[in-house]
Protein backbone atom coordinates (compact mmCIF):
# COMPACT_ATOMS: atom_id res chain seq x y z
CA UNK A 1 0.00 0.00 0.00
CA UNK A 2 1.25 3.41 -0.89
CA UNK A 3 0.02 6.69 0.49
CA UNK A 4 0.58 10.16 -0.84
CA UNK A 5 -0.73 13.09 1.18
CA UNK A 6 -0.40 16.81 0.76
CA UNK A 7 -2.26 20.07 1.08
CA UNK A 8 -4.35 21.17 -1.91
CA UNK A 9 -6.62 24.21 -1.93
CA UNK A 10 -6.88 24.31 1.86
CA UNK A 11 -7.63 20.60 2.22
CA UNK A 12 -5.65 17.49 3.03
CA UNK A 13 -5.68 15.31 -0.07
CA UNK A 14 -4.78 11.66 0.51
CA UNK A 15 -4.20 9.30 -2.40
CA UNK A 16 -4.22 5.61 -1.56
CA UNK A 17 -2.72 2.97 -3.82
CA UNK A 18 -2.75 -0.77 -3.38
CA UNK A 19 -4.62 -2.90 -0.87
CA UNK A 20 -6.02 -1.20 2.21
CA UNK A 21 -5.96 -3.87 4.92
CA UNK A 22 -5.05 -4.37 8.58
CA UNK A 23 -1.34 -4.53 7.74
CA UNK A 24 -1.16 -0.85 6.70
CA UNK A 25 -4.08 0.91 8.40
CA UNK A 26 -2.18 2.12 11.47
CA UNK A 27 0.56 3.75 9.39
CA UNK A 28 -1.99 5.44 7.13
CA UNK A 29 -4.10 6.58 10.09
CA UNK A 30 -1.05 8.18 11.71
CA UNK A 31 -0.05 10.00 8.54
CA UNK A 32 -3.57 11.30 7.89
CA UNK A 33 -4.03 12.40 11.51
CA UNK A 34 -0.73 14.28 11.46
CA UNK A 35 -1.73 16.14 8.26
CA UNK A 36 -5.19 16.89 9.68
CA UNK A 37 -3.64 18.34 12.81
CA UNK A 38 -1.41 20.59 10.71
CA UNK A 39 -4.48 21.67 8.72
CA UNK A 40 -6.62 22.20 11.85
CA UNK A 41 -9.12 19.56 10.70
CA UNK A 42 -10.73 21.80 8.09
CA UNK A 43 -11.09 19.49 5.10
CA UNK A 44 -10.13 15.96 4.03
CA UNK A 45 -10.40 14.22 0.67
CA UNK A 46 -9.42 10.59 0.27
CA UNK A 47 -8.85 9.38 -3.30
CA UNK A 48 -9.14 5.66 -4.00
CA UNK A 49 -7.93 5.83 -7.63
CA UNK A 50 -5.28 3.16 -7.07
CA UNK A 51 -7.10 1.04 -4.49
CA UNK A 52 -8.83 -2.14 -5.54
CA UNK A 53 -9.19 -3.98 -2.22
CA UNK A 54 -10.21 -2.95 1.27
CA UNK A 55 -11.06 -5.00 4.35
CA UNK A 56 -13.02 -3.99 7.45
CA UNK A 57 -10.00 -2.21 8.94
CA UNK A 58 -10.04 0.11 5.92
CA UNK A 59 -13.68 0.89 6.61
CA UNK A 60 -12.73 1.60 10.21
CA UNK A 61 -10.05 3.99 9.00
CA UNK A 62 -12.56 5.93 6.89
CA UNK A 63 -15.22 6.02 9.60
CA UNK A 64 -12.70 7.04 12.25
CA UNK A 65 -11.46 9.96 10.12
CA UNK A 66 -15.08 10.94 9.46
CA UNK A 67 -15.81 10.99 13.19
CA UNK A 68 -12.69 13.09 13.83
CA UNK A 69 -13.66 15.56 11.12
CA UNK A 70 -17.18 15.91 12.51
CA UNK A 71 -15.85 16.52 16.04
CA UNK A 72 -13.77 19.40 14.67
CA UNK A 73 -16.53 20.77 12.40
CA UNK A 74 -14.50 19.83 9.31
CA UNK A 75 -15.66 18.38 6.00
CA UNK A 76 -14.71 15.14 4.31
CA UNK A 77 -15.34 13.51 0.95
CA UNK A 78 -14.15 10.53 -1.06
CA UNK A 79 -13.21 10.32 -4.73
CA UNK A 80 -12.41 7.94 -7.55
CA UNK A 81 -13.95 4.87 -5.94
CA UNK A 82 -13.93 1.65 -7.99
CA UNK A 83 -17.22 -0.22 -8.52
CA UNK A 84 -16.10 -2.94 -6.07
CA UNK A 85 -15.28 -0.41 -3.33
CA UNK A 86 -18.47 1.54 -4.05
CA UNK A 87 -20.44 -1.64 -3.43
CA UNK A 88 -18.57 -2.19 -0.14
CA UNK A 89 -19.29 1.43 0.86
CA UNK A 90 -22.94 0.96 -0.04
CA UNK A 91 -23.30 -2.23 2.01
CA UNK A 92 -21.48 -0.75 5.01
CA UNK A 93 -23.49 2.47 5.06
CA UNK A 94 -20.53 4.75 4.24
CA UNK A 95 -22.44 6.21 1.27
CA UNK A 96 -25.17 7.42 3.64
CA UNK A 97 -22.75 9.68 5.53
CA UNK A 98 -19.98 10.56 3.08
CA UNK A 99 -20.23 11.97 -0.43
CA UNK A 100 -18.34 10.18 -3.18
CA UNK A 101 -17.20 12.04 -6.30
CA UNK A 102 -15.85 10.89 -9.64
CA UNK A 103 -12.84 13.24 -9.49
CA UNK A 104 -10.52 14.75 -6.90
CA UNK A 105 -11.41 18.25 -8.11
CA UNK A 106 -15.12 17.65 -7.44
CA UNK A 107 -14.35 16.23 -4.00
CA UNK A 108 -12.10 19.20 -3.19
CA UNK A 109 -14.79 21.65 -4.29
CA UNK A 110 -17.33 19.92 -2.03
CA UNK A 111 -15.21 20.23 1.12
CA UNK A 112 -14.48 23.90 0.38
CA UNK A 113 -18.18 24.85 0.13
CA UNK A 114 -19.94 26.46 3.01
Amino acid sequence: MGIESHFVEGAVLVRLQGELDHHVVEQIRNEIDQKLQENRYRALVISFRGTDFMDSSGLGLILGRYRTMMQHQGKMSLSEVSPALRRLFELSGVLKILPVFDSESEALAAVKEG
